[in-house]
């Protein structure tokens, strides 16, 4: 196989939203709702689902390891979250959560044959993604695989978009960015609109004082906008990210690589019909594409 880092960008694009319904279903609000999380608004439910494998860790290693939330909002969230379920009995709810979801999402192609077969490619590609200084991707590997292919096909996700955000962090500490500044650099390239980062919970006041620093680093303009210097910044932070994410695609090979996309394509197009996923997003999923080598 050719190298490709580049591929691990595509299947990110491509896998992520398979994922990431999770975090908007209905059925997974019913789930959360009904271990007695608040439910009007995502983030209670949000941090106990992400950082249950983690096990009752605090606020300091939560906000440590979700990296682009202030501190201050992980706080109100962690370890109130363990107060309301134990980790133990978040992670039976987050399955059963994920298997309404799909149920629901798939119907009677529940039990496809391609289901089954993209179950065992992404559990492949998970199973061969190094977890070493990769803390969430690591405790997620660490949890027992489900037995059916609709669960092990979510589980393989998650264990590789927390591999690829543990080295997106790693590419961030590289490039000198901070939690802060990484979010303002990512909304100078036209990531995502400013008011879609408000979800992490930075103040004005904190947001203007980490563009300032940019500023002075040449990265941004008095706009905000990013500078050349900074755009360059940028797609080093990204070229490295997708660097560190390629292994596991390399490892299950360019036809197992490419047959994946084909067997999700259904599922992703189901997700997209349900309406639940936003237009915009704090990821870049749709707008930053992978940077020329």
């Amino acid at each position: 196989m050719t190298d490709d880092p580049g591929l691990a960008r595509q299947m990110w694009h491509q896998l992520e939203p398979v994922h990431a319904l999770f975090w908007y279903s209905p059925d997974v609000f019913a789930e959360a709702a009904a271990l007695g999380y608040a439910v009007d608004s995502r983030w209670p439910s949000y941090f106990a689902w992400r950082a249950a494998p983690l096990g009752a860790a605090g606020p300091e290693r939560v906000a440590s390891a979700f990296y682009s939330f202030s501190p201050r909002t992980v706080a109100e969230h962690i370890p109130a979250a363990w107060a309301v379920a134990p980790p133990e009995r978040v992670l039976r709810a987050r399955e059963r959560a994920v298997d309404r979801m799909y149920r629901g999402l798939l119907g009677d192609g529940i039990g496809s044959p391609d289901l089954a077969e993209a179950a065992g490619l992404a559990r492949a590609a998970a199973e061969a993604a190094s977890t070493a200084g990769r803390p969430l991707a690591a405790a997620n590997a660490d949890l027992p695989w489900p037995d059916e292919p609709h669960l092990v096909l979510w589980h393989a996700i998650g264990i590789l978009r927390e591999q690829r955000g543990d080295g997106h962090v790693a590419a961030l500490l590289a490039h000198g960015l901070d939690p802060a500044e990484a979010l303002v650099s990512f909304a100078a390239v036209g990531a995502a609109p400013v008011e879609t980062f408000a979800s992490r919970g930075w103040t004005d006041a904190e947001w203007a004082a980490a563009r300032d620093r940019l500023a002075s680093r040449g990265l941004v303009d008095a706009s905000g906008e990013a500078t050349g210097k900074g755009r360059e910044l940028r797609d080093s932070v990204e070229r490295m990210t997708d660097d560190l994410a390629y292994a596991p695609w390399r490892t299950l090979g360019a036809g197992k690589a490419a047959r994946l996309p084909q067997l999700t394509m259904p599922v992703l197009v189901k997700v997209l019909e349900t309406g639940l996923m936003p237009g915009s997003n704090t990821l870049g999923i749709g707008k930053i594409q992978a940077p020329s080598r």
